[in-house]
Formats: C-alpha cells, structure tokens, sequence
C-alpha cells in the first residue's frame, strides 16, 4: 500500500471514529450522562478534524494547535463557514469545564445543543471530505 492508500485509509477510519463517537454521545446522553455526552460531542469534532489533518498532511497533536490549523486553514478562507468554528470553540470550553470544573453541572439543554452541533459538524467535514480530490 502506497503513502496515498494509507492516507486515504486512516482518513476513512477518523471519520468512523468520529461518528462511532455521535453514537456513544447519543447513547449517554438518552442515558442521563451529560458529562459524558459532551466530552464525546467534543471528541467527534476532534476526530473529524483529525481527518483533515490527515488529509492535508499536517501533524499537530496538541488540541489548542488542531482548532488554530482549522481556523486558519478552514474557517478564514471561508471552505467552512464561521458557525462551525464558534461550535467547536464553545464545545472545547464546554468539554474542559465538565471534565476538568469544579462543581460545573451542565444541562440537558447544554448537552442536547451540543450534541446537534456535533452532528453537523461531522456531516459539514464529511461533505468537505468526499467532495475534495483524492
């Protein structure tokens, strides 16, 4: 298998960990585990974006450094509109403080939004991802 094929594959396989991760964030979140939802609606807009990251080779592993690299790369020369950007930021803050606050109890509410804006998200890097050459 050629460096291409390769790419191509762990692209294929970020993109399933990333909607693996919706399915586990759905299953808490209909389980009462808001916490536990809103870290996995993080992680699969992580994920997603690790897909780009892998598409365009470019290596950063400190999360800070991925949302900067799509910012840049993505958001400000308008591929993916802005929306997606502030989701990401806000859900970031949101995924810190439920596993890192103290005394921070997230809503349901919080959770729900989160969640469907992790869903677009995915789909949004999903679309970018299958409409872009190989």
């Amino acid at each position: 298998m050629n460096s291409d094929q390769n790419r191509q594959e762990l692209c294929r396989y970020r993109l399933q960990q990333a909607e693996e991760t919706l399915n586990e964030a759905r299953i808490l979140l209909d389980a009462g585990y808001c916490r536990g939802a809103l870290n996995r609606s993080y992680y699969a807009m992580f994920y997603a974006l690790q897909l780009l990251l892998v598409q365009n080779k470019v290596s950063i592993s400190k999360h800070s450094g991925v949302i900067s690299y799509f910012d840049q790369a993505f958001v400000k020369t308008g591929i993916i509109d802005k929306k997606f950007s502030k989701w990401l930021h806000r859900l970031f803050d949101l995924r810190q403080d439920a596993d890192y606050g103290d005394m921070f109890i997230p809503t349901n509410e919080h959770c729900r939004e989160a969640l469907s804006q992790a869903e677009n998200f995915v789909q949004r890097i999903k679309e970018y991802y299958e409409s872009s050459p190989s």
